[in-house]
């Protein structure tokens, strides 16, 4: 099969879907892969090496849409590149269509078969997504004390205090992936934390791995409006797999928290968890609402490009491997939990919770000879 790789263009992303030891492992199973030139720059990747382990350098991304079987990408493809999709092509990505009606009419026009790392299941988990949530966990605290400082709009509050001065106060709603890593960083840093979260056997969990450094907290929404007003940093890390993140804070919540506080939305991929979230990029990361410093850059793991890069394609690279060996409807008949990352086919959406968030009906793809 012939893969491609073509450079991301989603404004401050410097991430790869490919790095030359995954090239290396699909060219010597007899696959031929291109990378459109200067792709794996942002993390310290030439093209040289790419060559080296068998890659053919493409010199756009015309080129690299025009001739490949199956596209490997990172983030959801832009206007101009979803245009470039056609028929019976393959890609390999995160979609994140639940807020995206734009994107999802494209890739509906396209006509090309689309399955997204966020929808992909193994056991419960959801393997391609659980190292970006990891890094936007880890992260989330990075950035929410950065906001914190009185020159970047913050209370000018330090997330651990000092002796005699008590830490700041981190709430965390959603006690997953992402919220787990965000507590882990919070209480290294010792900060004052609280997880809130609606799973009475996560919160159990948690209470166990981190004992009396942590509070947990059931979710309610007396409970999310108390802690909300008290905090000085709160993480959005809810995920519900393919849908629209649920509103947990709301405006009027916002409003009653102290001017200088910091909102860090990890949800905002899914159309983010504060009522007053909206989109930013690393180039313009926040905004004010109410006195409040909101972060909702919605590809966080894209300012660490290259962890970012080795932990995620560490875990796709099994999954192209699939798909290139056996084709997409083989790969999904094989694995129903990789058949749960298709998204679009045939001019449809085939998730359900996806269909949903977009006002649609779900048309499950026939993962059969058939299916085109």
């Amino acid at each position: 099969m012939h893969i491609g790789v073509p450079r991301e263009i989603k404004v401050h992303e410097y991430r790869v879907g490919l790095v030359p030891a995954g090239v290396r492992e699909l060219t010597a199973a007899g696959h031929a892969v291109s990378i459109e030139t200067g792709a794996g720059e942002g993390v310290g990747l030439a093209d040289a090496e790419y060559r080296a382990a068998g890659a053919t350098i493409a010199p756009s991304a015309a080129d690299i849409f025009s001739k490949a079987q199956l596209i490997v990408k990172v983030k959801e493809p832009q206007a101009v590149e979803y245009q470039m999709l056609r028929p019976g092509q393959v890609l390999f990505t995160y979609l994140h269509l639940a807020p995206d009606p734009a994107q999802a009419r494209g890739l509906m026009a396209s006509g090309a078969t689309a399955i997204a790392y966020e929808t992909v299941t193994r056991k419960g988990s959801l393997p391609l997504l659980t190292p970006m949530s990891e890094v936007a966990g880890r992260m989330s605290i990075q950035v929410g004390a950065a906001c914190l400082q009185k020159a970047n709009g913050g209370r000018g509050v330090l997330l651990g205090g000092v002796p005699g001065v008590a830490p700041a106060k981190v709430v965390i709603l959603g006690g997953g992936v992402s919220g787990t890593h965000a507590a882990e960083m919070a209480v290294g840093m010792r900060a004052d934390v609280t997880v809130v979260d609606r799973s009475v056997d996560r919160l159990r969990e948690l209470s166990s791995l981190f004992g009396a450094s942590l509070r947990t907290a059931y979710s309610t929404a007396e409970t999310i409006e108390r802690l909300v007003r008290e905090a000085d940093l709160v993480i959005g890390a809810v995920l519900i797999a393919g849908a629209a993140a649920p509103k947990l804070v709301t405006r009027a919540m916002v409003g009653t928290m102290q001017a200088g506080s910091v909102l860090v939305d990890i949800s905002i991929d899914q159309g983010g968890c504060f009522e007053t979230s909206h989109p930013t990029t690393h180039a313009q990361p926040t905004f004010v609402v109410d006195g409040v410093v909101h972060y909702c850059v919605a590809n966080m793991p894209g300012a660490v490009a290259r962890t970012s890069t080795f932990a995620l394609t560490n875990a796709t690279l099994p999954y192209v491997r699939m798909l290139a060996d056996l084709g997409w409807q083989a790969a999904l008949k094989k694995d129903p939990g990789f058949a749960a990352g298709l998204n679009v086919h045939a001019g449809q959406i085939t998730h359900e919770a996806v269909a949903q968030a977009l006002n649609l009906k779900a048309h499950p793809a026939p993962l059969s000879s058939a299916a085109a």
